[in-house]
């Protein structure tokens, strides 16, 4: 119990902040009744006394610093009370449309004896917890006699990925930090700082005046509550782990191996197969039953997932739900517009089958019509504007076919003009507005040569008939020979862009029946 009575400690620590804070606003003008008061019954400086002009001067220089500290409480009192504390996205799931699910977080909260969560959200991120629902909490709140009760955001990976024993073992700590939330001091602490936190939030740039007083006052109260709220959620995590142990110990530990897993797969589900897509307009509509795949496909390559057909006979956690497919078309939804943003013609929906034809062709032949266009661009650059590289042809024919780009490309590079060939590209990917990827840091000039080159090589090899548009569910986008996936063309490609090295790139090509001299349809 150490980590509950220090959870309330903390709690009563943050109030009594907030308790000083409001006495610190009351005692001008509490001094300034007591002075008036005491000229009324003739007690302070009583009318004809010797020391009367004194106090009246003491009436009158507390009473306007009592206005003062008054209106300026009034002013922090009111920028508490129209901030608007935060909320995470996520997609709500009604009771109606997982009477499961919600039968399985109140046994589960019944067996550790806390309230049940108010309600339960889905996110698209590798992590669970409790939202609190944001009452005004400034400087001025009054005290509740009950919280209302929080609302159990899940992480949507979790429910496809997990079996149902496991997400119930998964969320065990997390309920129960509803405890937590239905205790009436710790509540009021969190809504206080959370106030605060939004207050300074809605306030945008530099300020002057009394607003720029109000943020000095509230940053000032911030910095008093910090050390506190923090030792208060370190105490509420420790209380919640503490309590949960009675239920599912031993399954939670082998369900936390199933939480690093899943962070893996759906970062490289978002990075590599999500956001080719997004950047074309295309929105996967199930991206959840992506990550399965993905995790599926990572279980056969890495010892992390060794186990998992033991796994299979076991209910899926997504199986709670009523609608699946329509909850995770929600969720990829919302996750295309956290991490990329809802592009102005809108999303075209895509179903995983489409993606070969819809995204990766697509892209490659984006990425070869750009490395083109930074060819060209270069070439003239070099010869004067005579609009000719190595023999490529300035644009495109009537026909939509480009010449041989990639023996232009090779020959380019021989000659050592990598360097000059990427600051083109980053010119015309900057033109273009796709210089900088949503989910992946900035990448350097030769970094986008090497995967323009790569989209480049792979257009001729679909072209020539002896490839064909992937999707691998771990790297996203691949080129497919015979109808299997071969060699990356990406080394070979490197080597020639990074040291001007082409004979792999060129053997690779020789390979995979690849001709240079065939024509790239853009």
């Amino acid at each position: 119990m150490a980590a509950v009575e220090a959870a309330r400690a903390h709690a009563q620590a943050l109030l009594r902040v907030r308790g000083r804070g409001a006495a610190v606003a009351a005692l001008p003008a509490a001094l300034a009744v007591v002075l008036l008061a005491g000229r009324f019954t003739g007690r302070i400086g009583a009318p004809g006394a010797a020391d009367a002009a004194v106090w009246d001067t003491a009436r009158w220089v507390v009473g306007a610093v009592a206005v003062v500290v008054l209106l300026v409480a009034a002013l922090v009192a009111r920028a508490h009370a129209r901030a608007v504390v935060p909320s995470t996205p996520a997609v709500p799931v009604t009771e109606a449309s997982a009477p499961e699910l919600y039968r399985l977080i109140g046994e589960l909260a019944e067996r550790l004896e806390v309230p049940a969560p108010s309600g339960i959200a889905l996110t698209p991120d590798c992590d669970s917890w409790l939202e609190d629902a944001h009452p005004r909490g400034g400087l001025f709140a009054r005290r509740r006699a009950e919280a209302p009760a929080p609302v159990l955001v899940i992480g949507s990976p979790f429910l496809w990925w997990m079996r149902a024993g496991e997400l119930r073992a998964l969320l065990a700590p997390v309920v129960a930090g509803t405890a937590a939330a239905a205790d009436p001091e710790i509540a009021a602490a969190r809504r206080f700082v959370r106030s605060l936190d939004a207050a300074l939030d809605s306030s945008s740039g530099t300020r002057r005046g009394p607003a720029a007083l109000v943020d000095g006052i509230t940053r000032r109260l911030l910095a008093a509550c910090r050390d506190h709220s923090a030792e208060l959620e370190r105490s509420v995590a420790a209380w919640a782990s503490d309590h949960a142990k009675s239920v599912d110990y031993g399954l939670r530990i082998a369900a936390q191996e199933q939480v690093g897993l899943a962070y893996a797969g759906w970062d490289r589900l978002l990075n590599r197969v999500a956001l080719p897509a997004w950047r074309l307009g295309r929105l996967p509509t199930h991206l959840n039953a992506g990550v399965v795949s993905a995790l599926t496909e990572l279980s056969r390559r890495d010892r992390l997932a060794d186990g998992y057909e033991t796994r299979l006979g076991d209910r899926p956690a997504c199986d709670l739900l009523e609608e699946p497919g329509e909850v995770d078309t929600a969720v990829s939804l919302l996750a295309a517009e956290l991490f990329f943003g809802a592009p102005a013609a809108g999303w075209q929906d895509l179903d995983w089958a489409d993606y070969p034809a819809q995204v990766v062709d697509p892209g490659w032949r984006t990425q070869a019509a750009a490395l083109q266009a930074a060819l060209e661009g270069a070439g003239r650059a070099h010869a004067g504007g005579s609009g000719r590289v190595n023999g490529a042809p300035d644009g495109v024919g009537r026909s939509g076919a480009a010449g041989p780009v990639l023996a232009a490309l090779l020959a380019r590079l021989a000659d050592g003009g990598g360097e000059p060939l990427s600051a083109a590209l980053a010119i015309q990917l900057a033109r273009s507005g796709r210089s900088a990827p949503v989910l992946q840091p900035e990448r350097s000039g030769r970094d986008l040569l090497v995967e323009h080159a790569t989209g480049l090589v792979c257009c001729t090899a679909v072209d020539t008939g002896t490839g064909t548009p992937g999707l691998d569910w771990l790297d996203g986008p691949v080129l497919l020979l015979d109808g299997k996936r071969g060699a990356d063309p990406a080394g070979p490609v490197a080597l020639a862009v990074e040291q001007g090295e082409g004979a792999p790139l060129r053997a690779w090509l020789e390979g995979a029946g690849v001709r240079l001299e065939r024509p790239v349809r853009l």
